[in-house]
């Protein structure tokens, strides 16, 4: 017996009826052979974690532009609270922990630049629309390797897909990646709005403060708890602090997302997501070479979105400032 099926046998053992095995697992787009040493899950979590557009999320905003400060979360920070989150929940649950941290990790991978400003933008821009949980999917399946796709399975594209909003996703795992998300994002967000000065914690509506908790960390035991306490064959919260929970969104809502002081740059940023976009869109000889067979077989405007979907926040500012901003003449002569 491989170490592989070990892992499997375990699986069959300990993980809660509703639980995805990943010997069961629909499979990849493309056969492989199974590895000896991992499951079908912990090679997708590897290959995520391995990709380039991992790595880009560590200069990608999650809330704040630019801040000043190392503590500020970043897309990556967010992704990797995300995966703890979800991780916790899934061990309590007796749910497959590799598949939960997958689909963790990968969730953003297609997020734009400049966070949500971006994502509206490229919405704007492009026919049909840009969202940014339909682009992770395509990081995976169709951009990563060099066009070859990370070839993951069926299970973890689904949870990506889903983790957001609309359909479920069809896995528990992956639906309770969707709430570990929401946790996630309101208290860390809520964490750094404190630290640059724009909220208080007697801000948080007293109900809420009652009923959650009268700190961040007391609200984030409450709800992963509330979770885990409703079990693995039903994934969501008790009503009444679902209830809560929804206030609370709609208190950082009107408090922080559409705060003026904390968005007054985002419009700066949404013009110059547009003009990339369209300044590749119509010059697309522009593109890397990597976008070549994507602008042949799809268009300009989807190889254009994709490569300005990828930009981390510095290397699109790099971009348009190479594109739109004049050189000194002691620039262009010392070329």
């Amino acid at each position: 017996m491989t170490i592989r099926e070990r892992y499997e046998q375990t699986e069959r053992l300990l993980l809660a009826p509703p639980a995805s095995i990943s010997a069961d697992t629909r499979g990849r787009d493309r056969f492989e052979e199974p590895s000896p040493y991992r499951t079908e899950y912990q090679r997708d979590r590897d290959r995520i974690l391995h990709s380039k557009s991992f790595r880009r999320l560590k200069q990608k905003t999650q809330v704040f532009l630019s801040p000043e400060g190392d503590h500020y979360r970043t897309r990556l920070t967010h992704t990797l609270e995300v995966s703890q989150i979800a991780r916790t929940m899934a061990r309590a649950l007796r749910l497959n922990e590799d598949l939960t941290e997958a689909i963790a990790l990968a969730h953003d991978l297609g997020h734009t630049p400049f966070g949500h400003a971006g994502e509206r933008a490229l919405s704007d821009a492009m026919p049909g629309g840009f969202r940014h949980y339909e682009q992770s999917v395509r990081v995976v399946e169709r951009l990563e390797k060099d066009g070859q796709g990370l070839n993951l399975t069926w299970e973890v594209r689904d949870g990506v897909l889903h983790h957001t909003r609309g359909e479920e996703a069809a896995t528990p795992e992956g639906r309770l990646v969707r709430y570990a998300d929401q946790i996630a994002y309101i208290h860390h967000d809520m964490d750094d709005a404190i630290r640059a000065g724009i909220l208080r914690e007697e801000d948080v509506p007293a109900s809420v403060r009652q009923a959650l908790g009268d700190t961040r960390a007391k609200r984030l035991d409450t709800l992963i708890g509330s979770v885990i306490d409703c079990g693995p064959d039903h994934i969501g919260m008790a009503p009444e602090i679902a209830l809560q929970f929804d206030a609370l969104h709609r208190f950082m809502f009107e408090a922080l997302y559409r705060n003026p002081v904390a968005k007054g740059e985002e419009g700066k940023v949404e013009e110059l997501v547009r003009r990339l976009f369209a300044h590749f869109s119509t010059c697309p000889q522009e593109l890397p070479d990597e976008y070549a067979d994507v602008c042949k077989e799809e268009g300009s405007e989807r190889a254009a979105c994709d490569y300005v979907a990828g930009m981390s926040d510095n290397y699109a500012l790099q971009i348009y400032h190479d594109l739109f901003i004049p050189r000194t003449w002691s620039t262009i002569y010392e070329q």
